[in-house]
């Protein structure tokens, strides 16, 4: 995580050294959950290792998984995060995954403070705009066999850690199609 934050180029060695201290290391086993539906956010996280899904349940009891989180990524469940409400979504554990997690009320002490990191909340915000944008204009624009080839191409040794049925439900697709695109592309 902090080599990410460091990539920026925007905090000092001093800064960092306060979100290294602020930090600390959460273990989920897979299946358990960062944050779930009804809860406030109050952290975000840093993937060391593992893969985290997003999904949310229909009022018929169905799971739709619209983000797959892999390592070397921040995850938080922003809405909930940036208005104090609780969420509509679920983070959960896809296999055993290694967080680096700082908590809400650190950042906004750190924030007091500093000024270059108001500027990097405000560069993670965009750039969590930005995935989303690219998430809802892939669905409009690409087929699902395309949008399995890019996951393919960019995920590759992750993407077999993945259950089917989440893979589908991500693709909005059925896992009869799935298994379709996936013998196609074999």
């Amino acid at each position: 995580m902090l080599n990410y934050f460091q990539s920026l180029n925007l905090l000092t060695s001093e800064e960092l050294l306060y979100l290294e201290e602020k930090s600390y290391t959460r273990q989920l086993n897979k299946g358990d959950y960062f944050i779930r539906e009804g809860e406030i956010n109050h952290e975000i996280a840093w993937i060391k290792k593992g893969i985290i899904r997003s999904f949310y349940t229909t009022e018929k009891g169905d799971e739709f998984t619209y983000c797959i989180l892999f390592e070397n990524t921040l995850i938080t469940a922003l809405s909930s995060y940036i208005s104090g409400k609780p969420t509509t979504e679920n983070m959960q554990a896809v296999c055993n995954t290694q967080l680096e997690v700082i908590k809400k009320e650190d950042i906004v002490s750190f924030m007091k403070s500093s000024v270059n990191f108001m500027k990097v909340e405000k560069m993670l915000i965009e750039k969590e705009y930005i995935e989303l944008e690219k998430r809802m204009f892939s669905f409009q624009k690409e087929n699902a066999a395309e949008r399995y080839n890019e996951l393919l191409k960019n995920q590759s040794e992750y993407i077999k850690q993945i259950p089917l049925q989440h893979l589908a439900s991500y693709l909005g697709i059925s896992l009869r199609h799935l298994s379709r695109i996936r013998k196609s592309v074999l």
